[in-house]
């Protein structure tokens, strides 16, 4: 697709999207009501990564092209786009991803205004993050002499040793106690909200706060980049979420984020070779187990929204029967996208509402792009939902089905500003 051909498909989407309004609430402004967060985790799509592609080049082989990635999340009317822009790892990578996410971010912007953009925090630091200088402004925010230095790798790691090398050699679990720590995720967070992005996944807080009592060093990272985005976020305001595997993070009543995550843990069925299904209290699900509390917005609820997610964390055994989290040993998204497209696309529909039936609180979040692990050489390595075409040769054909439940979402909501009447689930 060249320019001229991407510049017509713009004023198409742009035209599409002033004349199907709907009557769901996308406004906010500083904080963010429940209501419009539902709204929005409800047409959440996970696309790992989109933000990283240069709209103006050609795509590297093998790979959607970015344009065709563009048009998916126009057309199919997301409005929550998840961990388009990331690290893991690679630090030296950042000036670039910024640069590519600044132009892709206002691209999107100016088709849809509404449209949130998030990036993630992970759970690891590597050497490699000693090539990022310092700014003076970060030194500031903590009250610290300006230095001309990088950050140090080694001032962010545990002193006692845990989770050191924990992702491999000179990769490791950073520990939030550790003011180093701190500068470096509020560094990056507040590079991510000058590109545009309004929200950011942290990980597995669970692996950064093993020396972090009543949370002291998240709570105070966490302020601080809540304070720069309420000066310098597009709607001031970033929504900050991470994995929850204990149902959430609360100190003295408030919770210490906007809204929880998890995967989705499926089960297999253990007589149906590679079927699988979901089950309140299998492993460790989030389902029914979302802490409620007095939100970042200032408002309280006795169960905080979350969202469930296909993740993606490797194989074991692949194609046999295993213990979670793998599901007849793969992880989430790699087991969906093995599936025969009939049935991927059925599961699609059948843990959407199973999703709502089961505990209104949460929300599933659609996989839009995703690493995959198949544990053999000649398997996908990736996931696109696009419709397989010139564009997108190795597209695995959601789309469709992505933007029909949210479609009939939508006119369920445009009749009723009440969620939609549950149906019976049939797997």
């Amino acid at each position: 697709m060249n320019h001229y051909n991407f510049s017509k498909v713009l004023v198409v989407l742009l035209c599409a999207s002033i004349f199907e309004a709907s009557a769901q609430d996308f406004r906010f402004d500083t904080t963010i009501s429940r209501q419009v967060l539902e709204n929005y985790l409800d047409r959440s799509v996970s696309f790992t990564e989109l933000l990283h592609d240069d709209l103006a080049s050609a795509p590297s082989p093998g790979r959607a092209d970015p344009q065709d990635n563009f048009r998916f999340i126009i057309d199919t009317k997301a409005k929550f786009v998840g961990r388009a822009l990331m690290l893991w790892g690679h630090e030296s990578n950042l000036p670039r991803f910024l640069k590519t996410a600044k132009r892709y971010a206002e691209a999107l912007h100016k088709i849809d205004p509404e449209i949130i953009l998030q990036a993630a925090a992970f759970e690891i630091v590597t050497r490699n993050v000693e090539s990022i200088p310092i700014p003076e402004r970060v030194f500031n925010e903590f009250g610290q002499a300006v230095a001309n230095r990088n950050f140090n790798y080694d001032d962010m790691l545990y002193v006692s040793g845990r989770f050191v090398n924990h992702w491999g050699n000179d990769a490791s679990v950073p520990d939030m106690s550790r003011l180093e720590t701190r500068m470096w995720f509020y560094f990056l967070a507040t590079s991510y909200i000058d590109v545009g992005i309004e929200a950011v996944h942290f990980g597995q807080v669970g692996l950064i706060d093993n020396n972090d009592p009543g949370h002291a060093g998240w709570r105070d990272m966490l302020g601080r980049v809540r304070a720069y985005a309420h000066q310098h976020a597009r709607r001031h305001l970033l929504i900050c979420d991470a994995h929850t595997p204990t149902g959430g993070y609360v100190e003295q009543g408030k919770l210490l984020f906007d809204f929880h995550s998890f995967p989705l843990r499926i089960m297999a069925i253990t007589n149906e070779p590679y079927r699988g299904k979901l089950e309140v209290g299998y492993a460790d699900s989030i389902f029914l187990r979302s802490k409620g509390g007095v939100t970042p917005s200032g408002w309280s609820c006795d169960h905080l929204p979350y969202l469930v997610e296909f993740d993606n964390f490797g194989s074991h055994n692949p194609g046999k029967l295993s213990a979670s989290p793998f599901i007849w040993g793969w992880d989430e998204i790699t087991w969906f996208a093995l599936l025969p497209e009939s049935d991927r696309n059925q599961w699609l529909r059948y843990a959407w509402n199973w999703v709502k039936t089961t505990d209104p609180n949460g929300h599933l979040e659609m996989p839009g792009s995703r690493i995959l692990s198949p544990g053999r050489r000649d398997g996908p390595h990736w996931y696109w939902a696009n419709t397989k075409s010139e564009a997108c040769p190795n597209g695995f054909n959601t789309e469709a089905t992505i933007k029909q439940i949210w479609a009939d979402e939508m006119n369920s909501s445009d009749q009723s500003q009440a969620r939609p009447v549950k149906r019976a689930v049939v797997l």
